[in-house]
């Protein structure tokens, strides 16, 4: 099948990108063929967020939002931030004393998912085609060496690798242009990146992973608009470990609550998920949180090392868009916006070639030249100094450094900072790293991880290949397990590794790929790199509702 464009990912920043490209065409009454594929079962079904976000860039978008019913129903009433000193106590931070860039006047709380599921409507009734369940699973490349498109995954391969009675091929989709929305640690983008040396001369790319659950609470105690952030306790505790919580009171007696662990901690014996557990016995977060009721579960890599590890994200045939190419502020805590306006960019100058005669491979190079003229860019070059402060000097002396780069010379300190050490690396062996006990989950604030995948709604065929590609199948046990403990046991916060005892006494790593929550940590925090994420059939993975 062919298209003029093809999209890989059906976010914010794919979709905003279909929408400007249709709006485009329709202006300039030309035809235009534009095709999203999704690998969730429906668009938003892999969507997770906090989410604070900006409403600019959707008026650009689509200026009469409001009145096609954005889902933007909860604006920010106020902001606190939270410095957790251990357990039990928390001090609130006075207004002075909070970062520009977590100031949230006019902005709002939201669901992403409900918000990508709605710009998916936008973008079908301007004639956009999307395809969920469908994954990209390897990318098409020219006689020149351009990107002419991608080949779907294909369905109904049992476990052996054998067709079953399902089976469906591959089907190879080609556009003149093709852009990669995936997200964040995108399979093919990470591909891409290295095919083309995308990164040559950046720092290297930094990650967080971010925890979510979706709790009803007790209308007495629901603060509609109020935005909680924090950190401190519990990451604290291990010294080395970067991160902070947020809770939104959103709509209809709901509240979000999270904790973003950075994924460059030193200690293997750090589980996020438990920290996260912990965390909610905090007074300052369980005041909210007791009497009510948790409703939904998930799990995300985020992209955060920010305007340093920004790849090239032109290539031939091709364009990198959203968090797939580092573009979210992860500074500003809300990065939505920064995404989308990436993909409507992307969309402005693909459209100007096509309309030009363009058939398509080329190096679209005035991306560049309009990206580094647009407010994200400069969003993102005033924060630069936010994630190398934090991994330089820790949470306290970074976070005072960051509130004097922001507060007091707007993000135009004459010195930028740099963190060229890869999250995987950090890691310290076992041996040289402190035990960490973790209390009981009790059922009531605190959970395990299988009941909390259970919420996430995963679903995946279980007689399929195997999604989690060992490079070396001996490595976790030879190598991982003896020198860092096998970390995989912990950061996956969805119960998919384990090491086990096998039939023979010896110790045997098992992978629960039908876990799997999508997050992409394993891909990114393995000491060995030695596990690459592909996609399973399309349309498994979390159905996230509401997040």
């Amino acid at each position: 099948m062919e298209f003029d464009v093809l999209i890989v990912g059906g976010g914010p920043a794919g979709l905003s990108a279909a929408i400007r490209l249709m709006q485009q065409a329709q202006n300039a009454e030309q035809e235009l063929t534009v095709c999203v594929v999704e690998k969730g079962s429906e668009i938003g079904a892999h969507i997770l967020s906090g989410a604070v976000f900006e409403p600019t860039v959707l008026g650009e978008l689509i200026p009469d939002w409001k009145e096609k019913g954005a889902p933007l129903n909860t604006p920010v009433t106020e902001d606190q931030v939270y410095l957790l000193q251990n357990n039990e106590k928390g001090q609130k931070l006075p207004g002075l004393l909070v970062p520009k860039t977590m100031h949230n006047h006019g902005n709002y709380i939201i669901s992403e998912g409900n918000l990508t599921r709605w710009l998916g409507e936008q973008a079908e009734a301007l004639g956009v085609e999307i395809y969920p369940g469908f994954t990209a699973a390897e990318v098409v490349y020219g006689d020149k060496g351009e990107v002419k498109g991608i080949m779907t995954g294909a369905m109904g391969i049992s476990a052996e690798g054998q067709e079953k009675d399902s089976y469906v091929p591959p089907m190879a989709l080609y556009g003149r242009y093709t852009l990669f929305a995936e997200g964040c640690r995108g399979h093919l983008g990470k591909q891409l990146i290295t095919h083309y040396d995308l990164d040559a001369g950046k720092d290297p790319q930094h990650y967080g992973i971010g925890i979510k659950e979706l709790w009803d609470i007790d209308p007495a105690k629901h603060q509609p608009g109020l935005v909680v952030h924090g950190s401190g306790w519990p990451l604290s505790e291990t010294k080395e470990t970067a991160g902070g919580f947020f809770l939104y009171h959103a709509e209809n007696n709901q509240v979000s609550v999270g904790l973003i662990v950075d994924l460059s901690y030193s200690n293997p014996h750090l589980s996020p998920f438990d920290e996260f557990q912990r965390m909610k016995h905090h007074p300052v977060i369980k005041q909210y949180l007791e009497g009510g009721s948790r409703v939904a579960y998930g799990a995300r890599a985020i992209t955060k090392g920010g305007y340093n590890c920004l790849p090239k994200m032109t290539f031939p045939g091709g364009l990198l868009i959203g968090c797939d190419a580092g573009t979210l502020n992860f500074a500003k805590i809300k990065g939505i916006h920064t995404a989308m306006k990436s993909g409507m960019i992307a969309a402005e100058t693909v459209f100007e070639a096509i309309a030009a005669g363009d058939e398509g491979g080329q190096d679209l190079i005035t991306f560049s030249t309009r990206w580094e003229q647009c407010w994200a860019q400069d969003e993102l070059h005033r924060s630069r100094n936010f994630g190398p402060a934090m991994h330089k000097f820790g949470t306290f002396l970074g976070g005072a450094f960051n509130f004097v780069d922001q507060n007091i010379f707007n993000g135009k300190m004459p010195l930028t900072l740099h963190d060229t050490h890869p999250d995987h690396a950090q890691l310290k062996p076992a041996s040289e790293s402190p035990q960490i006990n973790y209390p009981k989950p009790d059922g009531v604030l605190s959970f395990d991880k299988l009941s909390s995948v259970f919420l996430s709604n995963t679903n995946h065929e279980e007689d399929q290949p195997c999604h989690l590609r060992l490079k070396d199948p001996l490595i976790p046990i030879q190598q991982n397990l003896p020198k860092y403990d096998e970390p995989a046991q912990r950061y996956c916060p969805a119960g998919v590794y384990e090491v086990i005892d096998g039939d023979d006494g010896e110790k045997q790593f098992r992978i629960n790929f039908s876990n799997c929550v999508h997050c992409k940590t394993c891909d990114i925090k393995d000491p060995a790199q030695n596990i690459t994420w592909v996609t399973p059939e399309g349309g498994g993975g979390p159905n996230y509702p509401n997040m």
